[in-house]
């Protein structure tokens, strides 16, 4: 390949030894650039993949001297193999397990009765949390925060209740040819690895999707910077995971800060809508179009992919294409949605459900009153309109007719899950649109019209990540708006110039 002046530049900055944060834009060919800096030298690297399936595509790119793997690889080598035993143990409910750690009735915080199985399942979570960070000892922040216990003083009272217990679990963990009451997961095996302040034998090591790194990950990498070269990849602002947990470690790295800016995926047309959307979240890069690549914006009648912002309006569209005839894939399965759909019919029959969106509610008109009512319970609303539209049973029937992505129609997925995807031809489903908050006043005028709400960082993030999967055409949906805000409006103007 002929590098690009940016690609060469990056080159050069690796070969002097410098640390480096390279900021890789939407289609701009990060891999093939880190594939290009290993290929130029003998010393020996490390590639940390952000998943396993990105780790086996990337070894048959890399040299030999680089081994590609993904962080829990290293540490199953590590330490993980030890605690196979327990790896492999079967799956037991959350409520048998906080009964093993001794939760064994319910408590009552405010008006909102927690039972076992909820307490359980809070105690599960919370380790799962503290495993993702890099603390060295589980407290009050890991405590995840509960639909329905949503002042400070309710949560205050349940992590006075969940920290000894998840305390107690994580003990449990360490022992490797114990049964043990907590079943063992690979999140577990990271941590105990970290915990040891690990050193990876390595010349250089090379961190992908380092805009959505755990903490714990970051601090394993950082943690190398003495004997070995450090070079970070990502998209800041494709930083779509912080409410999970992940960190966009790139931009307070102490390094040499670059960027790969040209992307081959799309055109012109589509990179002036990226630069928009980059703009409103203050990214620090901004994106050039391939002018060989005719990208257009405009109706799409037969997408091959939508792209929705969440999970019920991913299902929502499934259920709207499958009634039009088509056969539908979902990216990454139906289990999210499966479990969700059980829930809402666990408690429209007047059962409690162990989903940990809807533990608390003891059925679903309370559910409903939550969602309709309280201001923390406004985002379910949509899912409280498609079981109420639909009936769980039907979205449970449709989920089990979706096909695989090579025999479908069309795809549906949310836009987090679509990251590191492309189609020929996007459709931004309507559950992006938001309400504009704008009003045109009454007919004496005597009304003026409110400015709308502002763009956040987050909004803006999820949108580009969104807008820049397509290559050919791009219908913006329910993107349509920002044409119409100010902000968007100004941000559009100034990508031109």
């Amino acid at each position: 390949m002929n590098p690009t002046d940016e690609q060469a530049a990056a080159a050069d900055a690796f070969h002097a030894g410098q640390h480096l944060a390279l900021q890789a834009g939407a289609g701009t060919g990060k891999t093939t650039t880190l594939a290009l800096l290993a290929r130029t030298t003998r010393r020996r690297g490390r590639y940390l993949a952000y998943n396993r399936a990105i780790a086996q595509d990337a070894r048959t790119r890399f040299p030999d001297t680089v081994q590609c793997k993904t962080a829990h690889a290293l540490a199953y080598a590590a330490v993980g193999h030890r605690y196979t035993r327990r790896l492999n143990a079967p799956r037991r409910p959350a409520w048998q397990t906080g009964q093993a750690l001794g939760i064994t009735k319910a408590v009552r915080i405010g008006d909102r009765e927690v039972t076992q199985r909820a307490l359980s399942n809070a105690t599960l979570r919370t380790v799962t949390r503290f495993c993702h960070t890099a603390d060295e000892a589980i407290t009050r922040h890991h405590v995840p925060r509960l639909r329905g216990l949503d002042a400070p003083d309710q949560h205050t009272q349940l992590v006075a209740h969940i920290v000894p217990f998840a305390r107690k679990a994580w003990t449990d963990l360490q022992y490797p040819d114990d049964d043990g009451a907590v079943r063992f997961e690979h999140d577990h095996y990271l941590k105990i690895w970290a915990l040891t302040r690990p050193r990876i034998d390595a010349d250089f090591l090379l961190l992908d999707e380092a805009q959505d790194t755990n903490p714990v990950v970051e601090q394993i990498f950082l943690s190398q910077r003495d004997h070995a070269q450090l070079v970070m990849v990502g998209d800041s602002a494709q930083a779509i995971y912080h409410w999970r947990g992940a960190k966009d470690i790139m931009t307070g790295f102490d390094g040499t800060p670059l960027a790969l800016s040209q992307s081959f995926r799309f055109g012109p047309d589509l990179a002036h809508e990226a630069n928009r959307w980059l703009r409103l979240a203050d990214a620090p890069i901004r994106l050039t179009g391939t002018p060989a690549v005719a990208t257009e914006l405009g109706p799409v009648t037969q997408p091959d992919a939508v792209l929705c912002r969440t999970n019920v309006g991913a299902m929502a569209q499934v259920m709207a294409h499958m009634a039009a005839g088509h056969r539908v894939a979902l990216t990454g399965g139906g289990d999210s949605l499966h479990a969700l759909a059980q829930a809402a019919r666990d408690l429209k029959e007047g059962r409690r459900t162990h989903h940990p969106e809807l533990l608390l509610f003891p059925c679903w008109g309370d559910l409903q009153d939550y969602a309709a009512h309280d201001p923390a319970g406004r985002d379910l609303q949509p899912l409280v309109n498609l079981v109420d539209t639909h009936g769980a049973d039907a979205i449970l029937a449709a989920i089990t007719r979706l096909a695989p992505e090579p025999h479908a129609h069309v795809t549906v997925s949310t836009a987090h899950k679509a990251k590191g995807r492309e189609w020929p031809c996007v459709l931004i489903a309507d559950d992006f649109a938001r309400s504009q908050n704008d009003t045109a006043g009454d007919s004496a005028g005597s009304t003026p019209a409110l400015a709308p709400d502002p763009v956040d960082d987050a909004e803006a993030r999820l949108a580009y990540v969104a807008v820049t999967r397509t290559r050919r055409r791009l219908d913006l949906g329910g993107l349509s708006w920002i044409d119409e805000h100010p902000e968007g409006v100004l941000a559009s103007s100034r990508s031109l110039q």
